[in-house]
């Protein structure tokens, strides 16, 4: 009995301790994960003394809070998001893992001094970018990144954990039955998981979302039904040889985009849930690792690391973009934003419960490899956002906003607004508010009683507002009622001069001497950046014309309503300006020619002429800084 209320207060206290350093990591920049993977490993064995080296518990939990985590990504993606980005990200998620595997896997073989199979078994464990990782990561901050770019990076972590689960058990029978020609066999197996895991996602996805709205049930009792059918449709797609994470994702998408009953309540409930299985998982995965045992793998694992983040992820991303239309700035930061986390390090359970020799040492490099993904990646996502100029203005939170669940039969959702003094519609004449479309006002309170709609003369702070609009205007409605609580700003710079879409392209280029035809003279800039563009326009979106370049700022209705024109536009620039140049400037003297960095002439070495070379090829690299 004591143990069991000692094991509670344990997991507890943990719970909390995770919950409030959480809260410091945010204002450090700290990755949350990497906070709740080093906490499990303070209170391990070489910490506070917690032994904890149950594997086959920890594959259990990692599992269900997988599924979990997938799931509730699953509820949160739209089917825009599906759209625009499902051939980039299926091309990652499978041959951008067999690739990634391949390369990360001969650098094992290398280093480790291991047999073929053997080092791409370590390969295909880190192969993956983790869901949980980046799905917090990339939201953690507030941080916005152009649509398409957004969606291939979160479409491509949700998809591609099913193709690792199977590489990783499918390399751990090879090794275990000493290799074979069993190609028809992995082949059938992956169809068959593959097949399976989109036919009972699909479909069971469907069939929750009938049962939901159909049943009659205590409110409470609808978010707890959806994660217990969510749990039983990843068991019983296991059980049958399909996919049960690849299900999960693919059912939660399905559902996530129809019209639900008690929806509200039940994404709010997903949400916790989702926080606490990966706060769970990953401290549970810390207190499997005893750190002093990672001191003879602490070499091979940093050049693993290093060879998966800065060559193996870099070239299978460039690879399996080729056929798409990402600039070479985004095709940069997707391969940047190759996070590992909790995923690997489940994976890497799988050769110790599978009795394979050594097996603790895959367990070992891969806590390595994630480690120093965390950090290097982790950390600097949102600076190399900003250095390669994809990211966004963020968008600030709804303040005051409440929503009401109707039927799903009906197609509009009850919003209710408590105005604050930053609202748009506050202390203007209320006959002058525009309602979006489809948009009605069905009453306001002040001050605890009714206002009859003939006696609002204005909206006032404190005023309470409610609506019935469609889905489509939520935002729309936003911005006319709710407060806005942004996040600490960052300058973005979506244009030095902006002006509508609408602007006739040959007026512009009359202004900025801009190089366009004479049928580009007749279109606006709106249609003429949406001609130009090869996929569908998104904000953010930039084109070059002559020496400016245009940016959408804002889309309504498909139709770009306002654009951003850059004098300057910014080259290449990871590196800071200072230290670009003084690398710049020591290449020259290597050179013995003079080098202008940041408008400055620098002549410590008379010039020389030029000679084609290696040298020739660095400076210029740097120049471009």
């Amino acid at each position: 009995m004591d143990i069991a209320n000692q094991l509670i207060l344990l997991g507890s206290a943990l719970l909390l301790v995770s919950i409030l350093a959480g809260m410091l990591s945010s204002r450090i920049g700290a990755p949350l994960l990497l906070v709740f993977l080093g906490l499990g490993m303070v209170a391990g064995e070489d910490g506070l003394g917690v032994q904890f080296d149950n594997f086959e518990s920890a594959y259990l939990i990692g599992s269900l809070a997988l599924a979990i985590i997938l799931f509730d990504g699953g509820l949160r993606t739209p089917l825009r998001s599906i759209r625009v980005a499902w051939g980039p990200a299926s091309v990652l998620a499978s041959l951008g893992v067999l690739l990634t595997a391949a390369i990360t896997g001969g650098a094992a073989i290398f280093l480790l001094d291991l047999s073929p199979l053997a080092g791409l078994l370590t390969g295909a464990i880190v192969a993956s970018t983790d869901a949980a990782a980046v799905f917090l990561l990339l939201h953690q901050r507030g941080m916005e990144l152009r649509r398409r770019l957004g969606a291939t990076l979160e479409v491509e972590s949700g998809v591609n954990d099913p193709m690792a689960v199977f590489l990783t058990i499918t390399l751990v029978e090879l090794v275990v039955a000493g290799g074979g020609d069993i190609t028809f066999t992995v082949l059938h197996s992956f169809l068959l998981q593959l097949g399976l895991g989109a036919v009972f996602g699909i479909g069971g996805g469907l069939l929750l979302a009938v049962l939901v709205n159909r049943l009659d049930l205590a409110p409470g009792l609808y978010p707890v039904f959806v994660i217990a059918a969510a749990c039983a449709m990843f068991g019983l797609t296991q059980v049958t040889g399909g996919s049960g994470f690849l299900a999960v994702y693919l059912a939660g998408i399905v559902a996530g985009n129809r019209r639900l009953r008690a929806n509200q309540l039940i994404r709010r409930f997903h949400d916790g849930m989702a926080w606490i299985s990966q706060i769970v998982m990953f401290l549970i995965l810390g207190l499997l690792v005893t750190p002093s045992s990672l001191v003879e793998d602490i070499v091979p694992g940093t050049i693993i690391a290093l060879v998966l983040i800065f060559i193996a992820r870099p070239i299978a991303t460039f690879i399996c973009l080729l056929p798409f239309s990402f600039t070479r700035e985004e095709k940069l930061f997707i391969s940047w934003v190759g996070l590992r986390g909790a995923v690997p390090i489940f994976l890497a359970i799988i050769p110790v419960l599978g009795g394979l020799d050594n097996a603790m040492q895959y367990f070992n490099v891969t806590f390595i490899v994630v480690l120093l993904s965390l950090l290097l990646q982790g950390w600097t996502i949102p600076l190399v956002a900003r250095r390669l100029n994809l990211e966004l203005p963020p968008v600030s939170e709804a303040e005051g906003r409440v929503d009401l669940d109707l039927s799903p039969q009906i197609d509009r959702d009850l919003v209710g607004y408590r105005l604050t003094e930053t609202a748009t519609a506050v202390s203007k004449p209320f006959r002058n508010i525009q309602l979006p479309p489809r948009v009605r006002l069905i009453v306001v309170l002040r001050d605890g009683s009714v206002v009859p709609k003939y006696k609002i003369e204005a909206l006032y702070p404190g005023d309470y507002v409610l609506l019935l609009c469609p889905p489509e205007e939520a935002l729309a409605a936003d911005k006319l009622f709710s407060g806005r609580r942004g996040y600490a700003r960052r300058e973005v710079r979506l244009g030095d001069f902006v002006f509508a879409g609408t602007k006739k392209m040959g007026s512009l280029a009359d202004e900025y001497d801009l190089p366009v035809n004479r049928q580009q003279r007749d279109l606006t800039v709106g249609q003429l950046l949406a001609n130009l563009l090869p996929n569908s326009p998104s904000i953010g979106d930039r084109v070059a014309i002559g020496t400016v370049e245009l940016v959408i700022r804002a889309i309504q209705d498909e139709q770009i309503t306002e654009v951003g024109l850059v004098l300057e536009p910014g080259k290449l620039h990871l590196l800071p300006p200072g230290l670009s140049g003084r690398l710049a400037t020591l290449v020259a003297r290597l050179r013995r020619r003079p080098v202008t960095v940041d408008g400055n002439d620098r002549a410590d070495e008379p010039p020389v002429p030029p000679r084609p070379g290696l040298l020739q090829r660095l400076r210029t690299a740097l120049l471009r800084q």
